[in-house]
């Protein structure tokens, strides 16, 4: 009998964007080699390469992704729009659409209704979904349909795409050279590497990386993905907590789409930014913890390992209130009272992750 996965993966061929997707790479490379081998190429043409690589790059990610798909913060018009034209340039199609897919993605991940389930192949996730119809009805997108500037993108994309995509950067490149500088470089050559960092979101990130908020779904966190696709490779963490504006939540991540939508928000031109309360990530990252070391004993009793759970269940609980009193002294104590609720916290904690490492030889004698 033929499943479901099956019928969607034999879809009909979606011949013209299949023949976009393998054609358009071609002209991007050899494009650019017959320039560098017959012309010239100026060192202005690869700024604008890379200031498109960002702009249309964050596009996807500031905009289609966290913006529309997700609605982890506001905008105004201004971003609304200038994310709705660079998004277009990233050739992904509208913003309506891909939001469609991606909500169903988070909704279905790992099924046979994910469009792009890594369940069906590494490479069908990273791009062969794409060259297969599909039928966009519009569920779950209405706030999307009722957005002027959404639909207004929806219903002219290709003239939209066209233009942003291979058009300016081309026009903008006869300021210093050859419109096919802009073209060939800044645009067929930017899209093909976009369009890959972006689609091993979808295939590499659902495969190689750590999972630390969520074992229950494949997406995982790559810092190595995340440093090309502007932070999105923290995917563990999105799938786990969607609605934050956030992917990489320790200061040190490099995540710029997040970097930019808080920037934006001092100016006022972004607002309600979203975040997971640290309360609710501490608690998760400690629950996991808890069951992936108490799945590796298992030649000890049930009895205690159940002692063991409930006693690190009851130091967790403590943890996570020594925690918000240390949260809310920062906020009504002084440094010195706040210092000595953390120091409260750190030292719960600390018991916690000894319990943890070292059950002791009373629970395993």
């Amino acid at each position: 009998m033929t499943t479901q996965a099956e019928i969607k993966t034999k879809a009909p061929i979606d011949w013209v964007t299949t023949i976009f997707l393998l054609t358009y790479p071609l002209i991007g490379i050899f494009g650019t080699l017959y320039l560098y081998l017959y012309d010239s190429i100026h060192l202005a043409t690869w700024g604008l390469f890379i200031f498109y690589f960002f702009a249309t790059g964050m596009g996807i990610t500031v905009g289609y992704h966290r913006l529309f798909s997700h609605k982890a913060y506001d905008a105004k018009t201004p971003v609304k729009l200038w994310l709705l034209l660079f998004g277009a340039a990233a050739f992904q199609s509208t913003a309506l659409e891909w939001s469609e897919d991606h909500r169903i993605h988070h909704r279905f991940v790992d099924t046979d209704k994910d469009p792009y389930s890594i369940k069906k192949g590494f490479w069908f996730a990273h791009i062969g979904w794409l060259f297969r119809k599909r039928k966009y009805a519009q569920n779950g997108v209405q706030d999307l349909v009722n957005d002027p500037l959404v639909l207004w993108q929806h219903k002219h994309f290709y003239s939209i795409s066209i233009f942003m995509c291979f058009i300016l950067p081309g026009l903008i490149s006869m300021l210093w050279g050859s419109f096919l500088e802009g073209m060939f470089v800044a645009g067929f050559l930017r899209l093909f590497v976009v369009h890959q960092f972006t689609f091993f979101i979808n295939s590499a990130c659902h495969v190689w990386g750590e999972r630390t908020f969520s074992k229950e779904q494949t997406a995982r966190d790559n810092w190595i993905i995340a440093f090309f696709t502007f932070g999105e490779g923290f995917h563990n963490f999105h799938h786990e907590f969607q609605s934050d504006y956030r992917n990489g939540i320790r200061w040190f991540d490099y995540d710029p789409s997040k970097w930019m939508i808080k920037g934006l928000s001092y100016l006022g031109l972004t607002y309600n930014l979203k975040k997971v309360s640290e309360d609710k990530i501490l608690q998760k990252t400690m629950f996991l913890k808890e069951k992936e070391t108490l799945h590796k004993f298992t030649n000890v009793s049930e009895d205690k390992l159940r002692n063991w759970e409930e006693q690190l269940e009851k130091l967790r609980e403590k943890t996570l209130l020594e925690y918000q009193n240390w949260k809310q002294a920062k906020q009504t104590a002084s440094e010195s009272e706040a210092g000595v609720f953390r120091k409260n916290f750190e030292q719960t904690k600390e018991n916690w992750e000894k319990l943890l490492n070292q059950p002791g030889e009373p629970l395993f004698s």
